[in-house]
């Protein structure tokens, strides 16, 4: 048995049933996470079958990919086809940079690239970032953003910012806000949604989320900033982090979010897409705006803000005001 630590962690080539025991450097991350690290190159959906197929096992028991590994628990890891028996070409890329220092990495992620490889992107942001930057010893995303979200985006370049960030965000730590342009006139100046949430798949496989009274919990804050003609610009204070939760919450409320290709409104963004008259939008519109942290080595707060990019700021300049 092995202890996981920094410089010693397992190789799943061997082509059979290993057993690892978690150090101190792995407690806290996401046995997904961990499991990513280690099958680089492998399709993030195969990793997760792997997990929900109960072929990964903590301390002999099957755990959702969400479980957080804790010093001393005794992994089982099943042989996967690794990065050497796959041709995947990551191309190194550059994002924009917000903040920057020996722990973490801030950078403001365009619209349309993902964040990881899987669900049939070969890489995303961390590999190209990863790919980009050799030298860098330690480089793992602390949240996600959609595919089709811009903005603030935070990666951890050590284990105990990673760490220290992931229970901010459990506790709700955090201030994260995000600029939406909805369908529709928008009625009230501040409004809290608790609408909770599931996830569950169409007949094709893929993932969605609806509002399901028996799902977790979500909270939302939404509020006014701009009344158009057709639209409403609002800021939304995410009190949660629940996957699509700004998307599902204002679809579920009759005011889906501009461009949205999934809980949209399609005719609209078939319209909005087509150059004509007006102003066209080929994107959604939802951008990570603004996120509120504390430093996890300085203990000083940070405010990390990315502005509205260029094709939004120009398609309200160019919408009817109310």
């Amino acid at each position: 048995m092995n202890d996981l630590g920094e410089k010693a962690l397992p190789s799943l080539e061997a082509g059979r049933v290993s057993l690892y025991c978690v150090g101190a450097e792995q407690a806290g991350q996401r046995i997904d996470n961990f499991l990513l690290r280690l099958a680089k190159g492998v399709p993030k959906s195969h990793v997760y079958r792997v997990i929900r197929g109960g072929e990964v096992r903590v301390n002999r028991k099957r755990v959702e990919v969400t479980y957080r590994l804790a010093v001393g628990d005794q992994v089982r890891l099943p042989p996967i086809r690794t990065a050497s028996a796959v041709d995947v070409h990551v191309r190194p890329a550059q994002f924009p940079v917000v903040f920057e220092d020996d722990h973490l990495l801030v950078i403001d992620k365009p619209a349309g690239v993902a964040v990881h490889g899987g669900s049939g992107v070969a890489f995303g942001v961390i590999e190209q970032l990863r790919a980009a930057r050799p030298a860098g010893r330690f480089l793992e995303l602390v949240h996600r953003l959609d595919r089709d979200t811009s903005g603030v985006l935070v990666l951890a370049k050590r284990r105990s910012a990673l760490i220290a960030l992931h229970r901010a965000l459990r506790e709700g730590e955090t201030d994260k806000r995000y600029l939406a342009l909805v369908v529709g006139n928008w009625p009230n100046q501040l409004q809290h949604v608790k609408a909770p949430l599931t996830k569950y798949l169409l007949p094709g496989g893929e993932r969605r989320v609806r509002v399901d009274e028996q799902g977790a919990a979500a909270h939302s804050v939404l509020i006014l900033r701009e009344r158009f003609l057709k639209y409403t610009l609002l800021e939304v204070l995410l009190k949660t982090g629940r996957t699509h939760q700004i998307r599902v919450h204002l679809a579920h409320l009759g005011f889906p979010i501009a461009g949205d290709d999934k809980y949209g409104d399609f005719a609209v963004n078939r319209a909005l897409a087509k150059a004509g008259a007006g102003p066209t939008l080929r994107r959604m519109f939802l951008h990570s705006w603004r996120l509120g942290i504390v430093h996890p080595t300085t203990l000083e707060p940070l405010i990390l803000e990315a502005p509205l990019p260029p094709e939004c700021q120009t398609f309200v300049a160019g919408l009817d005001r109310a």
